[in-house]
């Protein structure tokens, strides 16, 4: 069976969809293959989302900062956005596939110690565990 492309898509391509490409390419690696992009790409990966993925055996160190630009030629079967619409803007995809919106909080503004910003990321990370692999599961 050929696997589906999914690509998941939010402003900075930093921390959240980092995080879901990772998720989804270990967890559901025989039946999807994950992409993700930003709108707004920062250019690197957040070091907490690294942090966190490590924690599960998932090593998204040489992860790429990308621009949706960069997947218009994917044709993915889904395109996944996770922005939390309530603290920003998310991007609109207007290229091929199902589009769906999850949102999620953007642990990279959560305030406080580096303690504070680890748990945030760890409850971000879990929460798409959680619902977007059971989405992709019914897909």
């Amino acid at each position: 069976m050929d696997r589906q492309r999914v690509l998941i898509v939010c402003a900075g391509n930093s921390c959240r969809s980092q995080m879901a490409e990772g998720l989804i390419n270990h967890f559901l690696g025989e039946r999807w293959q994950a992409f993700s992009a930003g709108s707004a790409p920062s250019g690197y990966v957040h070091p907490l989302a690294i942090q966190a993925m490590a924690e599960l055996d998932i090593d998204i160190s040489n992860g790429v900062s990308e621009s949706v630009e960069a997947y218009r030629d994917l044709k993915p079967d889904l395109v996944v956005t996770v922005c939390d619409n309530a603290a920003q803007n998310c991007p609109v995809w207007v290229g091929e596939g199902k589009v769906a919106h999850m949102p999620f909080d953007d642990p990279t503004d959560a305030a406080g110690s580096e303690a504070d910003r680890m748990a945030a990321c760890r409850r971000v990370r879990d929460q798409m565990r959680a619902a977007l692999l059971a989405y992709l599961q019914e897909a």
